[in-house]
């Protein structure tokens, strides 16, 4: 395992500290020019195209389709996970508290990425057995013809069946085996990791039997009110230590740059540290620029393709802006950094200084909703990639195997499991910010309209 770790480490230090920081940022950048600031133009009419299309009734669409709001749901379904928790937690302790500031310049940019990935997804999305369907895939081979076209369409879609489909579901499941670990473990019940695991694949195979429209059903559901339970529990966290906020604050702007003049977990890290865990989380996080969440939006039932972008870049801003800014806050304001706890044992911590023996359950619900809920939209976007490599009858497979990596994911050590997520959610970008730089006039011209 050693030996993994360290050979994955090193691939991941190629990717992550070079080529993914300015493809990654260099697109979020180019669009947003292009664009002329459209997430701060538009922003107030994606607020409109998403909660004016709210609905909890679980409406059907034809052909596969959902609602903008459902749509968007599924895609928050799959970003709002433990990116928000443990990542950020992660990249508190790996990049300093500067690294916050490296995810939100990124999440910023992210935002007209994924606009561009939202409105590719619809413009390029196609009935096939009776479904409507779309992704990156669909898009790449309109960027490019031939050969070349096809052949990147299958690296990308091989790449994110393994990157959401097998290594990220292990990652939420380990996260939550890791949280009530951490419950039990409190409380002197012993209550092996696995058997979470297997309860939690249970529970996602069920949804995977019922097709886009049992998922569609229960991530409209779900999505709003766990982050209406996240948010109110993270302000009594936060508000509690109202006082520390503006040292948070100082934390974050001082670490980006300086992360030397900051005391505690950024002993001994660099700015470049703080921008490569920064950028990585946020990524993790968001999803901008990755290519997961334009299958989601490809289903939207929208009269225009520029709408469902707009709808898109309020995904990543509840996300980041949010929901993840409320962990790192609740992180900051209590000084949990000082306990030398990492990962979701470190959120746990921060949430129990403020509401005693009940911070670490709540945590663990919490992250278990949000990580459940990943799971859920993960599994659909790699399903669409598993049809358009081996057709229909490979997704039963595929479902069977996602379920075993979800058992499998919860009895790892965490480290190995978050750095081949880091990796393949790396490979998978590329292929996906090639097309997009290719389809730019498109998606200004859709723009425009």
């Amino acid at each position: 395992m050693e030996a993994l770790q360290t050979l994955v480490d090193s691939a991941n230090g190629v990717l992550w500290n070079v080529v993914l920081i300015v493809l990654l940022c260099g697109t979020g950048i180019y669009y947003t020019i292009r664009l002329k600031f459209i997430q701060v133009r538009k922003f107030r009419e994606g607020l409109r195209l998403v909660f004016g299309s709210m609905s909890l009734k679980g409406k059907k669409g034809t052909n596969g389709q959902m609602s903008s709001f459902q749509s968007v749901a599924t895609a928050i379904a799959a970003q709002v996970g433990t990116g928000n928790l443990t990542g950020a937690a992660t990249a508190l302790i790996g990049g300093g508290p500067g690294a916050i500031f490296w995810m939100w310049l990124s999440a910023f940019f992210g935002m007209a990425t994924i606009y561009a990935e939202a409105t590719l997804a619809q413009k390029y999305k196609s009935v096939e057995d009776g479904e409507v369907t779309g992704g990156p895939v669909y898009y790449i081979h309109a960027a490019f013809r031939g050969t070349f076209g096809k052949a990147l369409g299958v690296v990308f879609a091989v790449f994110i069946i393994l990157a959401l489909g097998f290594m990220g579901n292990m990652v939420q499941s380990n996260s939550i085996g890791a949280a009530f670990s951490e419950v039990f473990a409190a409380r002197n019940i012993q209550i092996p990791s696995v058997a979470v695991g297997i309860v939690l694949a249970v529970a996602a195979a069920f949804i995977f039997l019922g097709g886009t429209t049992r998922l569609a059903a229960v991530v409209e559901k779900l999505v709003p009110v766990m982050a209406g339970i996240y948010i109110v529990g993270s302000l009594i966290v936060i508000l509690s230590n109202v006082t520390m906020v503006p040292e948070a604050f100082r934390q974050i702007f001082v670490g980006a740059f300086q992360p030397q003049a900051i005391a505690g977990g950024a002993a001994g890290i660099t700015v470049r540290q703080a921008i490569r865990y920064g950028v990585a989380r946020g990524l993790f996080s968001n999803e901008a620029g990755m290519g997961s969440t334009p299958h989601a939006h490809a289903r939207a039932a929208v009269k225009d393709p520029n709408e469902q972008g707009l709808a898109a870049m309020i995904s990543v801003f509840i996300d980041t802006f949010v929901i993840l800014n409320l962990t790192v806050f609740s992180v900051l304001t209590t000084g949990a950094m000082a306990s030398g706890k990492e990962g979701t044992a470190l959120t746990q911590y921060a949430f129990s200084t403020v509401l005693g023996g009940f911070g670490d359950i709540f945590i663990a619900v919490c992250l278990l909703f949000f990580a459940f809920s990943t799971i859920l939209g993960w599994h659909f976007f790699g399903s669409i990639n598993v049809k358009y490599l081996f057709g229909k009858k490979g997704v039963r497979i595929y479902s069977a195997l996602v379920v075993l990596f979800i058992i499998v994911g919860s009895t790892l050590k965490v480290n190995l499991v978050w750095s081949m997520a880091d990796f393949f959610n790396g490979l998978m970008v590329i292929p996906n910010a090639l097309a997009l730089l290719a389809l730019s006039g498109v998606v200004v011209a859709m723009s425009r309209k």
